[in-house]
């Protein structure tokens, strides 16, 4: 079992620094820093600080070969989406599309979905309004900050996906 941190930057708290055994990549952050797991709502913009594992990941085949990793992997398709209204049944889970509800769409026109890693965050049980599609994904070229979610460049989530097992639990520390 391998420990992955992400510790937010002290001097910039809409940064972060992920770190494992022969892996170091900067990261980028909620808009409004990290905030404790407990504490956290939908739509507050914060990173929930706390201890996660990888549920499943997905990529864009269109854009990206299947990357090499040994959590459970499926492509995206332009009919996936993922349910954010917090009165639903399928609150902070993956739905297709179309779907009634507030959503996020999944096929996105920017890169950012091109990879989507699922983390056990408000999963087992899901809370409603504790929050919803947490997830670790590629960051903007300017690493501008997330709506919650913790990116980072392509080259240093392919080497993370080929190191991380769904075993390993994930740290996400406030500074």
């Amino acid at each position: 079992m391998t420990h992955w941190t992400v510790t937010q930057s002290i001097e910039n708290p809409t940064t972060a620094l992920m770190e494992g055994p022969l892996f170091k990549a900067k990261c980028s952050s909620g808009k409004k820093g990290f905030i404790p797991h407990l504490d956290g709502k939908e739509g507050d913009q914060m990173t929930p600080a706390g201890t996660y594992t990888v549920r499943q990941v997905f990529y864009r085949p269109d854009r990206i070969s299947h990357p090499h990793t040994k959590v459970k992997i499926d492509p995206l398709s332009p009919d996936l989406g993922w349910c954010d209204d917090p009165h639903h049944k399928f609150y902070n889970k993956l739905v297709r599309l179309p779907f009634s509800s507030s959503h996020e769409k999944l096929w996105r026109e920017d890169h950012v979905y091109d990879i989507i890693v699922v983390i056990s965050h408000n999963d087992d049980p899901v809370v409603p309004f504790a929050g919803s599609a947490v997830f670790m994904h590629l960051a903007r070229d300017d690493f501008s900050p997330t709506e919650g979610c913790i990116a980072m460049r392509l080259d240093s989530m392919l080497k993370f996906l080929s190191m991380v097992s769904v075993e390993d639990p994930l740290h996400f520390i406030a500074s």
